[in-house]
Parts: C-alpha cells; structure tokens; sequence
C-alpha cells in the first residue's frame, strides 16, 4: 500500500541509528580506530624511512661538531622516562585513589595517543625535510678529494653504517625533544587538572608538581644540544610539537584547566545520553564561564573565604 515503509527499511534505519548511538556514546570505537591508522602508517613509513638528502658543504661550520657516541639520553631510557614513567604514575594513581573507569580509561588512550601521534608526526617531518645535524661530516666522512667550498650530496660520503649515515639528515624537528614533551607533557597537564593549578591562590607546591614533568622534559630535550644531535630551532619545535599534540588530546577528553570541573573528563556528559561530542563542548563553555563568574566573586568581595566559595563552586 501507498505510504508504508517496508519493514526492512525501518529495521535498516533503526540498525544504522543504533550503531551511531553506540559509536558517539557507548564506546570510543573511532579513537582506537585512529590509534591502529597511527600504527599502520608509522609502520609503512619505516620500510621507506631513508630522509631527504639536502645539500652541504664541508666547510660549513653548522655540521661540523664531533658525533657522541654515548648519549646522555639514549633511545631506551627516553621510553622509560617519558612513556614508562608517566603510565607508571598513571598507574598508581589509579591504585590509591580508585577513580571512575571511565576517568582511568580516558586517562591513559590520552597518554598513548599522545605518544603515537607525536612520534608519527615527527617521523614525517624528519624524513620530508632532511635537516642535517650538527655532527652530520663526523657522521659522512667524507673523501678526501671533496671540494671543501661546493655544495656536494650524500655521494660524497664514505661512511659504512647505513643508519649512523642517514640518520645524519634527520635534525628537524628532535625527535627526544617531541617524544618528551607528549608524554611527560601529558603528566604534566593531568596534574594541573587533578590539583587544579590554575585556580585563583593555588599553592606553590601544587604549581610545582604541574611544573616537575615539564622540567624533566625540558632537561631530555637539553641533553640533545649537549650531544651535538641537533641546534637549538630542532629542540624548540620538537618541544612546542609534542606538547602541543598533548594538548590537543587533553582537550579533546578534558576541560579547560581553568574550568571548576578540570579533574573529570567530558565523558560524564555524553555517556549519560545528555547529547553528542558537541554538547560536551558547550559544558566545557558553561564549565569556563561559571569559573570566570566564581574568580570575579572572589576578587570583588563576594564571597568571605576564598577556600570556601572554591568548594562550594566545585560542588555546584
């Protein structure tokens, strides 16, 4: 009859409603998706990983620092550092404090997304741009006949280790720097939000262990100048690439750090049906102006005891 669905067309309709419920509210099917992209394309990468292979000369003064052997902060313990030590804080936080599995599980994709996507990021950029590094002859050696004022290319280069050589060429962005700063960078962000250490009057010692994480990285990122590895704009933009992808993450699951709610992630909102990703976004707004609203109460007067409206803002 005119004006009636097939019932295949409903039920089709219904299934199709049902797995986009279940993708924006029930799971976080898309983010491990995307974690499996990162892999698979950080994997394809390296089969093709030889860099770009720019132009040099022998007498430029940039490339001709002696190469480290030893590294203040080889490749192993920058995992340890950076990725170990955070989930193991992560970790032991989960253990004292037993918060919400949601919050735990949100908590730690952050951590490892940020990680992937910052090394895939820096991978690219290596490879695309072939920076040579300051210790690049010590790494060529080049031949004895090569013209010390032309510019000249890989052929020049007599050295046997393909990986010592090539990697010659990939200074920009450091890869230590980047892969650091994601994720101690991380760690860093999730004590300001557990402690909220942007709040009006927060305590030196809490501003201090928002701060310590970054410190270390900063100190790994250092290590790279003092190996001669890279210059200082390699550091720089390695460090402002991997806090900046962790950044990006955090505020993709948490609020603002200058939110009252800074310590619970966006998933409250959502998984309780109150709407999609975008609804969590507009708490975020509401989260941010009651916190300015709060701040103005405090600094105008308002409320008698700093301490006490915080909480009651909090709690609220």
């Amino acid at each position: 009859m005119a004006g009636v669905k097939p019932k295949s067309s409903a039920s089709d309709s219904g299934f199709v409603s049902s797995v986009q419920r279940f993708w924006r509210q029930k799971s976080y099917a898309g983010d491990y998706l995307g974690l499996v992209v990162l892999v698979a394309v950080y994997i394809i990468i390296q089969f093709d990983a030889a860099p770009f292979h720019r132009l040099f000369r022998l007498d430029d003064p940039r490339i001709q620092f002696p190469h480290a052997e030893k590294e203040r902060v080889p490749v192993a313990w920058l995992f340890v550092y950076a990725a170990a030590l955070p989930l193991a804080t992560l970790l032991l936080w989960t253990a004292i404090l037993r918060p919400t599995h949601t919050k735990i599980h949100l908590t730690l994709l952050g951590l490892t997304t940020s990680i992937l996507l910052t090394t895939l990021l820096t991978d690219i950029l290596k490879n695309a741009i072939g920076r040579p590094r300051p210790d690049l002859l010590a790494r060529c050696r080049p031949a004895p006949d090569t013209p010390p004022a032309q510019l000249v290319d890989v052929t020049v280069c007599t050295q046997p280790d393909h990986h010592i050589l090539h990697d010659g060429w990939r200074s920009f962005p450091s890869g230590h720097s980047s892969f650091a700063f994601a994720g101690l960078g991380w760690l860093a962000l999730f004590f300001a939000s557990q402690t909220h250490a942007l709040r009006p009057r927060a305590s030196l010692a809490t501003a201090l262990l928002g701060l310590a994480p970054l410190v270390g990285a900063a100190l790994i990122a250092i290590s790279r100048l003092e190996d001669y590895r890279h210059d200082v704009f390699d550091v720089v933009c390695g460090s402002l690439l991997g806090f900046l992808v962790a950044l990006f993450n955090w505020r993709r699951y948490y609020p603002s750090l200058m939110s009252v709610g800074c310590e619970e992630p966006f998933a409250a909102a959502i998984s309780s049906g109150r709407g999609s990703p975008v609804a969590g976004f507009s708490r975020l707004r509401d989260e941010e102006e009651g916190y300015g609203t709060a701040g103005e109460r405090r600094f105008s007067g308002g409320v008698g005891d700093d301490g006490e409206g915080y909480a009651r803002d909090g709690a609220r």
